[in-house]
């Protein structure tokens, strides 16, 4: 086992593919401290700004003070806290569905759907640039699996044409690589002529796009229960953890009978359910931090317009730059790095091959100083 290990290792790091982890001496921020050197931040999925907000902070110091740190078992056993309740009733109503789900973690709700709910006479297809955890949840359901070209209705079309008793479109929100969106109008048009049932996996949406950040489902003026299936996630807008399914009740207790990824681990602490609570009630009564962030990502693809940087097709805050091979999106990483500037580079296997590149992302707490810092440094490098 050790030998065989240590070959792909070693023929990862010879393709420039080998990944790395930073550790961060201070909390997520605009503004970060490594290895006791100052970055600003264009790595982090924080999109309003909420992880160090002082009203998640007290919601956490509360709620620890009165629950303690862990849930202590399962939600089905006696992990299930008030505030886990209050959360999942608090997000029905934001969203205007049955009910909802809470999960430990997006990976685990996207698993846990598709192995749960869909058997060997079912057909799940999905976009072929879907999140890791769907394709996952995919592989290892019952069901049989295919992929659509990314974002390419004839594609999805033709995969539709399977004569099965199920059939689930499944493709994110918001691609979370690309920064763009799925077509979400004529995704519904496909699923309703083959009568199809629809999930969304919304992480980078939910709380972001939106009037009133109900994620991209509302960003397209779509009715919420169009979706049958819903899921989000808490680590990106709402700068907590964990995530949920949003439904029909049928669609909720199912989950709670048959999702294994649900039944069978510890509940999320009640300290981060009331997190999460305080930042979905951020996301309500302060519009104007949305406002702020597409305010920057427009500022940002217009500096970066004119400097004529390779920049993807995206309106959202992953704003990808395409720099084609590992060695050269490493390279300016790493440039960048040098200039006080936190960009990772993301490489295969996570993207295609021949399409490595600087994955930016922008928050509503970036100033225009930090992003015409930013693109003047990539435009050098």
């Amino acid at each position: 086992m050790w030998s065989k290990l240590q070959s792909q290792l070693k023929q990862r790091q010879a393709q420039d593919m080998m990944r790395r982890r930073l550790t961060l001496e201070s909390g997520q921020d605009t503004e970060i401290s490594i290895n006791g050197q100052h970055f600003i931040n264009f790595s982090s999925n924080d999109y309003l700004g909420l992880a160090s907000h002082p009203k998640l902070i007290e919601s956490t110091l509360k709620a620890t003070q009165r629950f303690g740190t862990g849930s202590g078992s399962s939600h089905l056993v006696a992990g299930h806290s008030h505030e886990h309740h209050q959360l999942e009733d608090e997000l029905a109503e934001f969203l205007g569905v049955e009910r909802t789900l809470l999960f430990s973690s997006g990976f685990m709700a996207n698993y846990g759907v598709l192995t749960a709910l869909f058997d060997r006479k079912d057909l799940i297809v999905q976009d072929k640039l879907n999140h890791a955890s769907l394709i996952d949840g995919g592989r290892a359901s019952e069901a049989k699996m295919l992929r659509y070209g990314h974002n390419d209705m004839n594609s999805l079309e033709r995969q539709l044409q399977h004569q099965v008793e199920t059939k689930v479109v499944v493709t994110d929100g918001v691609f979370s690589m690309d920064g763009d969106l799925a077509p979400l109008p004529q995704i519904l048009e496909l699923t309703e002529h083959s009568k199809s049932n629809l999930m969304v996996d919304d992480a980078h949406g939910f709380g972001v796009l939106g009037t009133s950040g109900r994620g991209t489902i509302e960003h397209f003026g779509i009715e919420q229960n169009k979706a049958d299936i819903y899921m989000a996630t808490f680590g990106k807008a709402l700068g907590g953890y964990g995530a949920f399914v949003a439904g029909k009740e049928v669609l909720i207790e199912s989950l709670v009978q048959f999702a294994r990824s649900y039944i069978y681990t510890t509940a999320l602490p009640p300290a981060v359910a009331a997190t999460n609570r305080a930042g979905l009630a951020l996301v309500q009564s302060e519009p104007e931090r949305r406002q702020q962030l597409h305010d920057n990502i427009n500022y940002f693809k217009q500096l970066a317009t004119e400097k004529s940087l390779p920049l993807m097709q995206s309106d959202t805050a992953i704003q990808p730059v395409l720099l084609r091979t590992n060695e050269r999106a490493l390279e300016v990483s790493q440039g960048l790095l040098e200039k006080g500037l936190l960009v990772v580079a993301i490489r295969p296997p996570t993207v295609p091959e021949n399409s490595a590149r600087l994955r930016i992302t922008l928050t509503a707490n970036h100033r225009r100083q930090h992003i015409e810092q930013l693109v003047e440094a990539i435009s050098e490098l």
